[in-house]
C-alpha cells in the first residue's frame, strides 16, 4: 500500500481510534518518514476534515520538498563538470553510466572519467556501460590517484569541447577523512581549469535513516547540490525522498527506477507525491 493512503483512508472514515493512529504512526516511521515528519502530518490530518484529508496532508508535505532547481548545470561556453559521489554499494558507477546515457540521450557531449581507482569492478563496470552505449572513458592505474585521473579527463574535455564531464568517484577508502580529502583534491584538480558545477550524491532509498547519516557526511564534506536516489518508490520506504529534502533542502534531480542503462528519470514531484496516496 502507498505510504499514506492508510492515513488518508482513516481520516476520510470519519472515525479513527487512539490504537489505529498509534499503528499508523509506526507503519509510517517504519517506512523512513522519521519521526518528527511522522508526527507533524499525523497533527495534520488530525485537524482535517475528512473530505478535505488528502489536499491537507498533499499540501504538508509539498512543503517539505526543496524549491531548488532539479535540472542539472548547462553551460554554453564551456564544459559542465558533474561529480556523482556516495559510499560503495548505492549504484553510484551504475547511476552515472546511466546519467551519461541520458545526456547523450539528449544530443550532448559527454565524457566519463573513472576516478574510482580503488575499487578495480568499479573501473570495470563504468567501461563495459560505455562500451554500450559508445562513450568514451578516461581512467588510469588500479590503486593510482584518482585526482590524476580527474585532471586528465578535464584536460581532454576542454581540449574536445565535451559539453559535460561525468566524474564518477571513490565510495570508500580506510576512513571516512581519507575519503572526503580525496573528493577535495579531485574537486580542486578541476577547479585549476574548470567549475565543477554539480555534485549529485547517489543514495539507496532502501537504507532510510542509514543513507540520511550518509548524506550529512557528503553534504558536510564536499558541497552537494542534489541526489540522485535508486530504488525509490510510493510504498515500503518511499518516505525517505521526503525526509531527505525536508532535512537539506537540497532536490532530488534523478531517480533510478531499475537495472537498464535507460532506467534513470528526472524525479517528479507532483508525480511522486501522487505516488505516495495511490
Amino acid at each position: 500500500m502507498s505510504l499514506f493512503k492508510r492515513l488518508f483512508n482513516a481520516v476520510r472514515s470519519g472515525s479513527v481510534t487512539n490504537e489505529q493512529w498509534d499503528d499508523i504512526r509506526s507503519n509510517l516511521i517504519s517506512a523512513d518518514l522519521g519521526v518528527k515528519l511522522v508526527d507533524q502530518v499525523i497533527a495534520e490530518a488530525k485537524m482535517a476534515k475528512p473530505e478535505d484529508a488528502k489536499q491537507s496532508i498533499t499540501d504538508v508535505i509539498q512543503q517539505w520538498l526543496s524549491s531548488k532547481d532539479r535540472t542539472i548545470s548547462k553551460n554554453s561556453d564551456r564544459v559542465s563538470t558533474i561529480l556523482v559521489v556516495g559510499v560503495n554499494g548505492t549504484g553510484k558507477t551504475t547511476s552515472t553510466a546511466k546519467l551519461a546515457n541520458l545526456i547523450k540521450n539528449e544530443r550532448k557531449s559527454v565524457l566519463l572519467a573513472a576516478a574510482d581507482t580503488f575499487r578495480a569492478a568499479a573501473v570495470d563496470q563504468l567501461q563495459t556501460w560505455a562500451n554500450r552505449i559508445d562513450i568514451e572513458v578516461v581512467s588510469g592505474a588500479a590503486n593510482g590517484d584518482p585526482a590524476a585521473v580527474a585532471f586528465s579527463a578535464i584536460t581532454k574535455a576542454k581540449s574536445e569541447n565535451y559539453d559535460y564531464l561525468l566524474v564518477d568517484t571513490a565510495g570508500r577508502l580506510h576512513t571516512k577523512e581519507n575519503l572526503m580529502q580525496e573528493l577535495g583534491k579531485i574537486i580542486r584538480v578541476i577547479e585549476k581549469q574548470s567549475p565543477v558545477d554539480e555534485i549529485l550524491l547517489v543514495l539507496d532509498a532502501t537504507t532510510g535513516q542509514n543513507g540520511i547519516n550518509q548524506a550529512k557526511v557528503f553534504i558536510e564534506a564536499a558541497g552537494v547540490t542534489g541526489f540522485i536516489l535508486t530504488k525509490l518508490d510510493g510504498s515500503a520506504k518511499g518516505g525517505v525522498g521526503l525526509a531527505i529534502e525536508k532535512e537539506f533542502g537540497l532536490p532530488i534531480k534523478f531517480i533510478g527506477t531499475g537495472e537498464q542503462i535507460s532506467d534513470l528519470a528526472p524525479f517528479d514531484p507532483e508525480q511522486y507525491i501522487a505516488s505516495l496516496f495511490d
